[in-house]
């Protein structure tokens, strides 16, 4: 397995291509209302992210026909955007987005509450946001990859969800995704030693119900196997000698 060290410069482009990113999710976030669809969505994030000069990391991606996946209550990533579906008061929504800036990519993903949610999905919602800071905190120089994974796994597992376990996060650099992949619960073994340099897409999706998926007839969109609520939460980050970097969340 080969994992890449980026370089100073790189780091520079990566940094940009996060901020940028987060510039995007954050329009995202003010437009989103019950009464839009999912591809209105879609065409406010590219139109966002070509204002910047950018290209969408997702859009043709092996296939995808967009440039903002959007995932809906039991869907759990890589909804495809759609006239027809129309957001309504109650839903949760997942936003998972990447440009592409000077030939790096940054990659994140953000679940809102739309109008008046319940309880146990702005609990889940907020759960899995900090799963992901859960399992950051081993993000340094000199701890292992699979560190980062447990943290997550256990944190979540102790609320009683479902983490999901046939998707998982990934490195990131001149690739959407590189090597290694990250899961997000207990592993066994310890991973890759993490050393400065390396930048990974660190995404927690965790479901109020069971951890099983299914994937439904377009390929893409990937549910809860019994249609409980999930979210997802995702940021680049880059480690450091010290405390990770998150590139893609600056405020």
């Amino acid at each position: 397995m080969s994992i890449t060290i980026k370089s100073s410069r790189e780091i520079e482009l990566m940094t940009e291509a996060g901020r940028i990113l987060e510039i995007v999710h954050n329009e995202l976030a003010k437009a989103l209302h019950p009464g839009m669809s999912t591809l209105d969505i879609d065409k406010l994030g590219e139109e966002v992210i070509r204002s910047y000069d950018c290209i969408p990391s997702f859009l043709n991606y092996n296939g995808y026909p967009a440039s903002i996946c959007v995932s809906v209550n039991d869907e759990v990533v890589h909804g495809i955007p759609s006239p027809h579906r129309i957001i309504q008061d109650g839903d949760i929504v997942s936003l998972d987005a990447g440009v592409i800036y000077k030939g790096y990519h940054s990659d994140a993903a953000r679940t809102h509450a739309v109008g008046e949610i319940s309880k146990d999905a702005a609990k889940l919602i907020e759960v899995t946001k900090q799963s992901f800071f859960e399992g950051i905190k081993y993000a340094k120089e000199g701890n292992h990859l699979f560190d980062i994974s447990s943290a997550i796994g256990r944190y979540a597992e102790s609320f009683g969800y479902g983490v999901v376990r046939d998707l998982c996060g990934h490195g990131i650099g001149t690739s959407l995704h590189e090597a290694p992949e990250i899961p997000n619960y207990v592993q066994k073994r310890k991973g890759i030693l993490l050393k400065a340099g390396m930048t990974l897409a660190i995404e927690p999706m965790i479901n109020a119900g069971t951890w099983e998926v299914n994937w439904m007839d377009d390929d893409w969109t990937v549910v809860t196997k019994d249609h409980s609520l999930s979210a997802h939460y995702e940021n680049t980050v880059l480690i450091t000698e010290g405390e990770p970097q998150i590139l893609t969340l600056t405020e």
